[in-house]
């Protein structure tokens, strides 16, 4: 694996969404919430933080809710750790978008968020950059996705759409690790907010939301099923390698 760095780039905040249910890989979010949910291990909201770590940004904003405690406990007890972890909960019923508005007062300049539950080996400074290049509110990264998810269409590099987890469409989807400016956080109404939703929905239609494409490695860890491929993905090294 190439050396990664985040040479001439600011170090930016990096929220995570941890508070959903994870009801389908119950066989594991009975017990513990999904982000917590160990591949080889390590706990995937662990892997996602090295992941942005090894680009230099190891300042971390956790939205919790279900089972919040566990994350919090695991936190406290962990020694040594090189990453400023803040661990908030945003509520147990809070939506997505709900989430992120409850850290406003955090968010004050660009942020990165991701969801606490996929992983994959996109260039974070190359990102970054392709959001500055492109002076909107949101870059959101998309990937190719399995055939049973939806699709975002686009058109030099808006999204003219945002379809989410949709049998009609085919293409591209949004596979999270988005960059973000604290003015989006005004199209985010409150607890009840899809941010996958409206917000979404009226910044692409002010050409305010562009998207990253992703060709490289990327999962999410929706079923049993998925965290068996991450598993095997890690073994083979193959998420290491860079596009």
């Amino acid at each position: 694996m190439k050396k990664l760095l985040c040479e001439g780039l600011n170090k930016l905040k990096v929220v995570i969404l941890a508070g959903g249910m994870g009801t389908r890989i119950s066989e594991y979010t009975k017990s513990v919430p999904k982000p917590m949910i160990k591949i080889l291990g390590k706990p995937i909201i662990m892997r996602i933080m090295d992941h942005y770590a090894r680009y230099g940004h190891k300042d971390f904003y956790v939205a919790t809710g279900y089972k919040s405690k566990i994350i919090e406990n695991y936190f406290k007890k962990k020694k040594n750790n090189k990453y400023n972890i803040n661990i908030i909960n945003t509520g147990l019923h809070t939506m997505t978008g709900g989430r992120v508005k409850r850290l406003s007062k955090f968010l004050n300049e660009t942020f990165l968020m991701t969801y606490g539950d996929g992983l994959s080996n996109v260039d974070i400074n190359k990102l970054i950059n392709f959001h500055k290049k492109n002076k909107r509110l949101v870059t959101l990264t998309t990937v190719r996705p399995p055939a049973r998810f939806g699709a975002i269409k686009i058109m030099n590099n808006f999204v003219k759409y945002f379809r989410e987890k949709s049998s009609l469409d085919a293409g591209w989807i949004n596979g999270g690790f988005f960059v973000i400016e604290p003015k989006f956080l005004k199209f985010i109404s409150g607890d009840k907010t899809y941010l996958e939703q409206e917000p979404f929905k009226k910044i692409s239609k002010k050409k305010q939301l562009v998207a990253f494409k992703h060709n490289g490695f990327w999962q999410c860890m929706d079923t049993l099923r998925d965290k068996e491929i991450l598993e095997k993905k890690i073994k083979s090294k193959e998420y290491l390698e860079t596009k």
